[in-house]
């Protein structure tokens, strides 16, 4: 049984190229709470940069109709804040012709200089906290 199987692996390996290594299965990698870290707004996508500059600016914003609401927190990845402290942004990603996954969350009040300004690439899976803004 041994030698049959390892005669279908090599049969296998040499026609297709495939192997019978098993091959780790990635696994989601839990959030490490509150915002999983700080990152510097250099080195985000470079519409991440022009959103906060948007915001800092009162816009115009991509979406108005989504710019700039509440964000809930329900996921409970940010430091937990009374309903109101947080908005959201979209970043555009280039190519979709939809919001995409890209957030800018701000703490603080909407268009006055937010004190934290939080960025999230897969739609409020994990966060950080852009330094230097």
């Amino acid at each position: 049984m041994r030698a049959a199987a390892v005669v279908v692996a090599l049969v296998c390996g040499l026609l297709a190229g495939c192997t019978t290594t098993p091959t780790a299965t990635p696994t989601a990698t839990p959030t490490a709470g509150p915002a999983d870290g700080t990152c510097d707004l250099g080195g985000l996508p470079p519409q991440a940069g022009e959103t906060v500059h948007r915001i800092e600016s009162g816009g115009p914003f991509p979406y108005p109709r989504n710019d700039g609401v509440v964000f809930g927190n329900y996921e409970g990845r940010l430091p937990k804040r009374e309903r109101g402290y947080y908005h959201e942004y979209t970043v555009p990603t280039p190519g979709q012709s939809h919001r995409g996954t890209r957030r800018i969350v701000t703490g603080g009040q909407p268009l006055i200089r937010p004190p934290e300004f939080y960025y999230t690439g897969d739609h409020y899976e994990s966060f950080c906290l852009i330094g230097g803004v």
